[in-house]
């Protein structure tokens, strides 16, 4: 009988013992308590979203959650602490269609890369966008909006989270549509600052999410004039869609998903799945984030979110090539 190479023996061993390690690590998990980065300041679309899920995750978990606000250079702040995180699944990241698939193509010399540096978990949430306006803009339409905006080329301005937002883009879309002119005003934070600056009256309008702008919408703070959407929102049921106001192509949303760190265990990335698969079917949870504007959306599994999250890169990368959006 030929026999085993003592060095080839080892080797062996060694990488079952490894994976019976990571095994029970994945069966023991989690054993402290868990930190949701979230890569804007509190106040946005994806603080709103992570304040729901914390306590039902916790909840599933038997663990702690901690909420860590790490806003800053249009989320990338955030992105490089959970990519540079010990990939031990203690740190969940938050990330959304700005970070994940937008940010690669307009700050492609951005050193960490989510595609590689980071493991894709699944979807949570789609937060559909809303053309919203200060209360001095005289439009009530998206149609008097264009003939207010127009009268006026070059002097009113429009903010965003960043040069890298969802807002920003599809606002520039929507100008390049329309023939329209405004200026353009990033705001550092995130979306929390775009929307006070807008409330505030420094800026006349932007593409703010569903789930950002109802409060400020109840209040009478804003007012809303088309809500890009296949389908009008409850809490905004009575502003048009933008399809409804001759804007088809108009009905793409701010999705948000989960991610760990690459070198995370498979076992852990797995379990983590199963469990926010859990978090998000609860009905409380599904409660709130459709009370906020946004819908429920979950990934079948790491992989299928994964090739999702790739096609996504793709097609902003031809988007923000058209609009000029890339900062070299």
């Amino acid at each position: 009988m030929k026999r085993t190479p003592p060095a080839i023996l080892l080797f062996t061993l060694s990488l079952l013992a490894g994976g019976a390690a990571f095994a029970q690590q994945a069966a023991n998990y989690p054993v402290r308590p868990l930190r949701v980065l979230v890569p804007f300041a509190p106040g946005g679309a994806s603080d709103f979203v992570a304040r729901i899920v914390q306590p039902k995750l916790g909840e599933v978990l038997g663990q702690t959650v901690v909420v860590d606000n790490r806003a800053g250079a249009s989320g990338n702040i955030g992105v490089e602490v959970s990519a540079r995180a010990t990939p031990d699944g203690y740190t969940l990241f938050l990330g959304n269609i700005g970070t994940m698939a937008i940010n690669p193509s307009v700050y492609p010399k951005f050193p960490v890369r989510p595609l590689r540096d980071l493991i894709a978990i699944t979807q949570v949430v789609d937060v559909p966008t809303a053309l919203a306006v200060h209360p001095s803009v005289p439009a009530g339409s998206v149609k008097a909006f264009i003939a207010y905006v127009k009268a006026r080329p070059g002097k009113l301005n429009f903010g965003s989270a960043g040069a890298g937002s969802n807002g920003r883009l599809e606002m520039e879309s929507f100008l390049l549509e329309t023939g329209l002119k405004m200026v353009h005003v990033p705001y550092k934070g995130g979306a929390g600052a775009a929307n006070i600056a807008l409330v505030g009256g420094e800026v006349q309008a932007g593409m703010l999410t569903t789930a950002s702008v109802i409060p400020h919408f109840k209040a009478g703070r804003l007012k809303v004039v088309g809500v890009a959407a296949k389908k009008r929102v409850p809490a905004l049921a009575s502003v048009p869609t933008m399809p409804e106001s001759g804007f088809p192509k108009m009905t793409t949303g701010s999705w948000q998903g989960m991610y760990v760190p690459a070198g995370t265990p498979r076992e852990i990335v797995n379990k983590l799945h199963g469990v926010l698969i859990k978090v998000m079917g609860d009905a409380e949870v599904v409660r709130r984030i459709e009370l906020g504007g946004a819908d429920v959306i979950t990934s079948k599994s790491p992989a299928e979110f994964a090739a999702f999250m790739k096609a996504e890169n793709d097609r902003f990368a031809i988007l923000v090539k058209n609009v000029g959006a890339a900062v070299q």
